[in-house]
């Protein structure tokens, strides 16, 4: 079947002072096998693997306590984002849906209430997530940079440790995003176009309504015309150390001098796995002393990013990408993030 190509609408440099490279083509083409290393999650964290069917078979669905009135459901909260997602790209093909949970709220079911634990049976248990990422791709929309494959992504984020089931029911939370994954390393590109990160809302038709907004919105060329020009800005190692220092201090400035800068959230844990991988990592460290382009420090970022909570993934997931553009104005003399620089 032959190549259909969505032309990028970029107009104007995104970076001062470089050439922009060839807009890139988004590929439509059929389902092509993807070169993904087997088993290897989009967060790692405290998360477990799990499938649809656990999710509607064993586990419970909280209620706000005040009224007992159901919350939406994991589950639900899926199928009404895959829905949207059909809708907006009805000639698609959709992988699987990959749920990653954590923080497992246990209870009983009253005939075992005084049983003691070591004679609980597991009919006895009851169980729910309080914490839970989905994501699938789209990978018959795909692009290539620098030999890595990205395939268009869709996913969301439920928390209900952020919101109050002590009260009557009131509107939910959810975040959800679209994107692309790195087939490589199964990294998430999140751009702030592509992500919403406090949807709230009663019921389901007003969640499908609002995800079919974002994907609609989502400027998929400028993402991608983004992340390739990532490639024509470098960094030496000096100036990558200068940058790493500057962001152990950053966790540590007064409140007043922190509000002055860019927020920065990847934690000092994790700016210490970026310099660690900077090294080790295979696909974007260092290479023969040359300086490192920003398309490789960026997935040092997003790397880091799968060792955050399901709560914080996708915040810093967006702002990854927000501070590898600052800083590729930054080397071009912008001043908002020359304090990283030094």
């Amino acid at each position: 079947m032959e190549s259909t190509f969505i032309p990028a609408r970029v107009q104007q440099p995104l970076f001062p002072t470089i050439a922009m490279q060839e807009a890139p083509r988004v590929s439509v083409l059929p389902v092509i096998e993807a070169n993904q290393p087997a088993n290897l999650p989009f967060i790692e964290a405290n998360t477990k693997e799990v499938e649809m069917s656990h999710l509607k078979d064993d586990c419970i669905i909280p209620v706000f306590s005040k009224d007992n009135e159901v919350t939406i459901s994991h589950q639900s909260f899926i199928g009404t984002v895959l829905d949207a997602a059909r809708s907006v790209f009805p000639y698609e093909s959709f992988s699987d849906t990959s749920i990653r949970v954590s923080h497992v709220v246990k209870g009983r079911i009253p005939e075992a209430i005084h049983k003691p634990v070591s004679q609980l049976l597991e009919s006895d248990k009851t169980i729910y997530y309080e914490r839970m990422m989905f994501c699938f791709e789209i990978p018959s929309i795909h692009q290539d940079i620098d030999g890595c494959r990205l395939n268009l992504t869709v996913g969301g984020v439920r928390a209900y440790n952020e919101q109050n089931l002590y009260s009557r029911k009131s509107p939910e939370k959810f975040k959800i995003f679209i994107g692309f994954k790195n087939m490589v390393c199964c990294n998430l590109c999140v751009s702030t176009d592509g992500y919403k990160a406090s949807l709230r809302v009663m019921d389901l038709p007003a969640m499908l309504s609002s995800a079919e907004d974002l994907f609609r919105s989502y400027d998929m060329e400028r993402h991608l015309a983004l992340m390739t020009a990532y490639q024509s800005v470098g960094m030496s190692e000096s100036q990558f150390a200068q940058f790493l220092g500057r962001c152990r201090l950053y966790q540590y400035l007064p409140v007043a001098e922190k509000k002055l800068l860019p927020e920065l959230l990847l934690t000092d844990t994790q700016i210490g796995m970026v310099a660690r991988s900077y090294y080790e990592d295979e696909h974007f460290g260092k290479q023969d002393g040359r300086m490192i382009s920003l398309w490789k420090v960026y997935n040092l970022f997003t790397g880091s990013n799968k060792s955050s909570y399901i709560d914080n993934f996708l915040d810093r997931a967006e702002n990854a990408s927000a501070v590898t553009t600052g800083l590729a104005r930054a080397l071009n003399g912008d001043p908002e993030y020359s304090w990283f620089l030094g």
